[in-house]
């Protein structure tokens, strides 16, 4: 009677063996949902970032404000006639 019950336990385990641990077991199938999300996440981020630097091409090529404004800041550039103040800021 002992044989018959240590077989049978030893086919069960053989048999749950794939199921938790195999190839495509639980245990992977949990691992590449949390891959998953955080993918996801890591694309919604993109997204937005995508989005912003999307409108301000748009404004660079539609509008002249956008090109002044980043003359102004970035390469410190003046129209003919205009004094430029720069006040530093206290911390």
């Amino acid at each position: 009677m002992r044989w018959p019950t240590l077989v049978l336990t030893l086919l069960v385990i053989a048999l749950q063996y794939p199921l938790w641990i195999g190839k495509g077991g639980w245990l992977r199938v949990w691992e590449v949902e949390k891959q998953l999300t955080a993918q996801k996440e890591g694309n919604n981020k993109l997204e937005q970032r995508n989005t912003g630097l999307e409108a301000e091409v748009r404004d660079l090529k539609t509008g002249y404000e956008a090109v002044e404004e980043r003359a102004r800041f970035e390469l410190g550039l003046t129209k003919p006639d205009e004094v430029f103040v720069q006040i530093p800021q206290l911390k």
